[in-house]
């Protein structure tokens, strides 16, 4: 240390003597006095760059800095080249004990030490010499470079590297224009006529939009390339946009380096997913495959119901991928930095906060499958909504409902509340119509429970078998309460049998004239409540009973 630092005033002395003898020198010094650095210094290194060309590379100290020196001897270089009265072939070595300086003329333009010499691992004087040619051909370029023959030929060249991409683009965009012309005209068809035969005529769409999508893409890869070589051309060729120019390559190279450096190495894990999404994809299709040979009937599992085929798939298939993604998970590039890791936390937390409903909806949809509430045909009531189930899904149910109208319940409100299923014992047992009539006390109720039964006899749709039977629901105040209940196995036709049970009953309390007390009574009336027999048809209902009564004559002549 002190043997540096006694190097370190001699030096600092030599320099002082020269610019004593030499007021140029002094001058130099004077306007550079960082560019001298401690011999002992270990630092980093930095290029001096002229025009965008690296001349060489120094090295600097801690209060002088690589970079900071090389941009000083740049400056210095380039101030010398713009002065039109330097010559470059003067510049030369000058020795000064520890240190060498280069020089152009009396002025100095660099120093160069020990250290400098032990980076580039040669000796001091030959490092000199070699640096000193490169300073004077940087000189000569520089000056070169800008003249009006130069930057005019240049120029020149430029428009016809232009004119040249502009013919290129024109001319591939032509070539492939005609490419995809010709594959169309002379393979398109049997693409589509193969796609026809093996029943994939998507896929073969898909095929030809590939292959031009292929020629596409390559187009566009060719015309950058082009442009890039272009861009690099014109701008390389000028010294003001050199740099620029060196920069871009710079900008656009190092990230397709870094990726490939990236892919190098994520190689075996991206062949490791491949592996995986390849034996996934081929379980997937075997399952499958196994379960749409239960929901056919192929294959029979016992106390397993064919309609569980499907929503049983769809949860075996979501276990296999939720298992594989598990699997893939520390495979995934970049899986194990903070970045991706944080990105999954907060994914997780949106999913956790957002997806309470779903999951119970879910959920609901499961256990309403393997309930056997209902399934999709049957005529069911959920809450107040009364329809035949289209659809059942995870996540909700459709009903069309008796006016045609399409109801979709969640299916957690479907699991929360009850179920009415009219259609799942109507084929075996059937389902019971029941009508209520309130009828005097001065009716004897043989009578009435004859008159009912005489009218579930008229109604067609109702079964003889299991017989009709008659409820008595109540004595009332004034009058008792007579329940009628018939079966009927056919759960969509309740509307339409139960309204023509509704007029029978009106059409056989008439006929043997009984009034019926209900909905509200008062006080006895003075004459009966009844439609007479001879206005039972009366119009319109004649005119619909002439028309009935010739449907019925022609249909018993043979008529169609």
């Amino acid at each position: 240390m002190i043997s540096g630092m006694f190097r370190f005033l001699l030096l600092l002395t030599a320099l002082s003597a020269t610019a004593a003898t030499s007021p140029a020198v002094a001058a130099a010094t004077a306007a550079a006095p960082h560019d001298y650095v401690h011999p002992d210094a270990e630092i980093a290194t930095a290029p001096v760059e002229v025009d965008g060309r690296v001349l060489f590379r120094v090295r600097g100290v801690t209060s002088f800095p690589a970079q900071s020196r090389a941009d000083a001897i740049a400056d210095r270089i380039e101030r010398f080249a713009s002065e039109p009265g330097v010559d470059p072939s003067k510049v030369s070595v000058s020795e000064s004990g520890d240190y060498t300086a280069i020089m152009l003329g009396e002025r100095r333009i660099m120093a160069l030490f020990d250290a400098d010499a032990r980076i580039e691992e040669m000796e001091r004087e030959d490092l000199a010499l070699a640096t000193a040619e490169r300073i004077s051909r940087a000189i000569a370029d520089y000056r070169s470079e800008r003249s009006p023959e130069a930057l005019r030929r240049h120029a020149i060249q430029a428009a016809a590297a232009v004119a040249a991409l502009v013919a290129v683009v024109a001319l591939l965009i032509w070539l492939t224009r005609r490419l995809l012309a010709l594959l169309e005209k002379r393979y398109r068809n049997r693409i589509s006529s193969l796609g026809i035969q093996s029943f994939q005529i998507v896929r073969a769409e898909r095929i030809w939009y590939v292959l031009g999508a292929a020629v596409s893409v390559l187009r566009l890869l060719v015309i950058v390339i082009a442009t890039l070589g272009c861009l690099d051309f014109v701008l390389n060729g000028f010294p003001w946009t050199r740099g620029f120019a060196e920069e871009l390559t710079d900008i656009l190279i190092r990230p397709l380096k870094t990726m490939a450096e990236g892919l190098l190495g994520y190689l075996p894990d991206l062949i490791f997913l491949a592996i995986l999404a390849v034996v996934v994809r081929f379980v997937l299709r075997l399952i499958r495959l196994f379960f749409n040979a239960v929901a056919r009937g192929s294959v029979e599992l016992e106390n397993f119901d064919a309609e569980w085929a499907w929503p049983t798939y769809k949860l075996v298939r979501f276990a296999v991928i939720i298992f594989a993604v598990i699997v893939a998970y520390p495979y995934i590039p970049g899986s194990q930095s903070e970045a991706f890791k944080g990105v999954s936390l907060l994914v997780g937390v949106v999913v956790s906060l957002g997806s309470s409903s779903m999951i119970a909806n879910l959920i609901a949809g499961l256990m309403i499958t393997y309930r056997r509430a209902f399934k999709v045909g049957d005529r069911v009531m959920i809450g107040d909504v009364v329809g035949d189930v289209t659809e059942v899904r995870l996540q909700v149910t459709h009903l069309r409902t008796l006016k045609n109208e399409e109801v979709t319940i969640a299916n957690s409100l479907i699991l929360n509340g009850y179920v009415v299923n009219y259609s799942s014992l109507a084929e075996e047992q059937g389902v019971i119509l029941h009508a209520t009539v309130g009828i005097g006390y001065e009716t004897p109720w043989r009578q009435v429970e004859a008159m009912l039964l005489m009218a579930v006899e008229r109604t067609q749709g109702l079964l003889k078998e299991p017989p009709p039977y008659v409820l008595y629901k109540g004595l009332g105040d004034f009058c008792v309460t007579y329940e009628i209940n018939a079966y009927c196995r056919d759960a969509k036709a309740i509307p339409l049998v139960n309204a023509k049970l509704q007029r029978n009953i009106l059409d056989v309390f008439n006929e043997f004239e009984v009034q019926i007390m209900t909905p509200n009574y008062h006080d006895d009336p003075q004459q009966p409540k009844l439609v007479e027999k001879g206005q039972w048809h009366a119009a319109p209902a004649a005119t619909e009973m002439a028309e009935g009564a010739a449907k019925n004559s022609a249909t018993s002549a043979g008529g169609p």
